[in-house]
C-alpha cells in the first residue's frame, strides 16, 4: 500500500518504436508490427531491432567517452536513456539513486568474450567486470556524476517495474527523494534466439504480424524478442508529473514447471489486487497486459483478470504485437503506453482483440510477469 502517491516526472525510451516521445507516438498510432528477419543458427528470426538512427544515438554514446568502447550494448543503451530521462526531469545530481535492471544483462559481450575463451583458452582483460550485471547502473551512475544508491538486478520479465517497486520503497522510506528507475535488454544474440527457440515458444509466422499477442485463438506459441531499454524519473513531486502512481502490487506463485504460472495466474490475481485496493473496478478505463504472445501466457493472464473484473472487463490491450518482448524492458515499455495514452487520452488497440469502451482514459493498470511467476502490477492515474 502506498503512503502517497509517487508522481513519474519523465521517461525516456529506445526500441523499435523510435527513442523520441513523438515519433513513438506516431508508430503506435499505424497498424503495423515493426519486426524484421534476422539470421541466426542457420535459421531465420522475427525480431525487433533498432533503426539506423538509433544505432547512430548509440556510437554517439561510445564516442563521448573512449572507456565505454568496452562496454555492452545493453550498458550503452541504459546510458542513453537515462541521460535524456535525467535531462528532463528536472532533479538535481544530489542524493539521486539509481535502479536499472536486466533480465539477461552483457550478453552480446559474454558471448563474445566465453567464445574466445572456448576458442584461444584466455581472455580480454576487459572480460570483467565489463560482463557483469551489476555494471549497467554503476556506468549510468558514472555517466550522470549522480550521487545516491546504485542498484542492478534481473527478476526475469518483470524486473524493470521491480526497478520501479523498489525507487518507490527507497522514496517512502525518505532515504531518497528521486530515483531513476529502469531496465535495459539486447537479447538478439544467437545463444538467446535459440534457447527460446528450444522452448518452443518462438513464432514461426509467415507474416509480419508475427507475434499474436493477444490473439486467443491460435493453436501456436508467436514470442518474437525485441531490444530495448527505458528509463522513468520518480518522485514525490508533482509539479508537471507526467503521471501519478497510486497502486503497487507484487506477487509470486508456487510453479508447475520452470516457466510457466498457473492456469488461471495466481500471481496477477494477487498483484493486481494488491495494486487496485480500494479502487472501484469500474473507475479502471484499461489494462496494458504482459501478453507475450505465447497460448499459455496471455490465457493465464486473461484468466486472471477476468477472476477480478468477472464479466465488465476494461479495455485491454499489449504492445508486444507491434515491439515483441523486450524481457525486463517490457513492463517499462508498457509504461511508457500507459503514459501515452493518457496525455493523448486515446486509446490504442491490438489488432488480434477489441473491446473498446471509450477513449476517456484516466486509469490504467499494467502488468508484467517473468519465469519464476514473478508478477508486478501498476495502477496510473492521470
Amino acid at each position: 500500500m502506498l503512503k502517497q502517491p509517487v508522481f513519474i516526472n519523465s521517461i525516456a525510451s529506445i526500441s523499435a518504436l523510435g527513442s523520441s516521445a513523438d515519433e513513438i507516438w506516431t508508430n503506435y498510432l499505424h497498424d503495423q508490427a515493426l519486426f524484421q528477419k534476422m539470421d541466426a543458427n542457420e535459421k531465420s528470426y522475427w525480431v525487433s531491432k533498432f533503426a539506423e538512427k538509433e544505432n547512430g544515438l548509440l556510437n554517439e554514446i561510445i564516442a563521448s567517452d573512449s572507456k565505454y568502447k568496452h562496454l555492452d550494448k545493453s550498458v550503452l543503451m541504459a546510458i542513453l536513456v537515462a541521460r535524456k530521462c535525467f535531462k528532463e526531469s528536472g532533479f538535481s545530481n544530489e542524493n539521486v539513486g539509481i535502479n536499472f535492471g536486466s533480465s539477461r544483462g552483457a550478453t552480446a559481450l559474454f558471448e563474445k568474450h566465453h567464445s574466445d575463451f572456448i576458442n584461444e583458452g584466455s581472455v580480454s582483460t576487459f572480460a570483467s567486470p565489463s560482463t557483469t550485471l551489476g555494471n549497467i547502473s554503476s556506468w549510468v551512475s558514472h555517466d550522470l556524476l549522480t550521487n545516491g544508491p546504485e542498484i542492478s538486478h534481473s527478476i526475469t520479465c518483470s524486473t524493470g517495474l521491480h526497478a520501479l517497486l523498489n525507487g518507490i520503497a527507497w522514496l517512502q522510506s525518505g532515504m531518497s527523494n528521486q530515483f531513476l528507475v529502469g531496465a535495459s535488454e539486447a537479447p538478439l544474440t544467437p545463444f538467446t534466439l535459440s534457447q527460446l527457440s528450444a522452448l518452443k515458444v518462438y513464432s514461426n509466422e509467415e507474416n509480419e504480424k508475427a507475434c499474436r499477442s493477444l490473439d486467443f485463438s491460435k493453436t501456436s506459441n508467436t514470442m518474437v524478442l525485441g531490444e530495448a531499454a527505458s528509463c522513468m524519473s520518480i518522485s514525490l513531486a508533482s509539479e508537471n508529473a507526467l503521471a501519478k502512481i497510486i497502486g503497487i502490487g507484487y506477487a509470486t506463485e508456487i510453479l508447475s514447471s520452470g516457466t510457466s504460472i498457473s492456469t488461471d495466474a495466481v500471481c496477477f490475481q494477487k498483484s493486481m489486487k494488491m495494486a487496485l485496493g480500494q479502487t472501484d473496478l469500474n473507475d479502471v478505463d484499461a489494462i496494458v497486459m504482459h501478453a507475450p504472445g505465447t497460448i499459455q501466457g496471455d490465457n493465464t493472464e486473461m484468466e486472471a483478470i477476468k477472476a477480478i473484473f468477472n464479466r465488465d472487463l476494461p479495455m485491454l490491450t499489449s504492445n508486444k504485437w507491434k515491439v515483441g518482448h523486450t524481457f525486463a524492458s517490457s513492463g517499462m515499455l508498457s509504461l511508457e503506453l500507459a503514459i501515452l495514452m493518457l496525455q493523448h487520452q486515446k486509446f490504442i488497440n491490438s489488432p488480434f482483440y477489441t473491446n473498446l469502451k471509450s477513449n476517456k482514459l484516466q486509469k490504467i493498470l499494467v502488468n508484467a510477469v517473468g519465469f519464476g511467476g514473478n508478477a508486478v502490477s501498476i495502477l496510473l492515474e492521470k
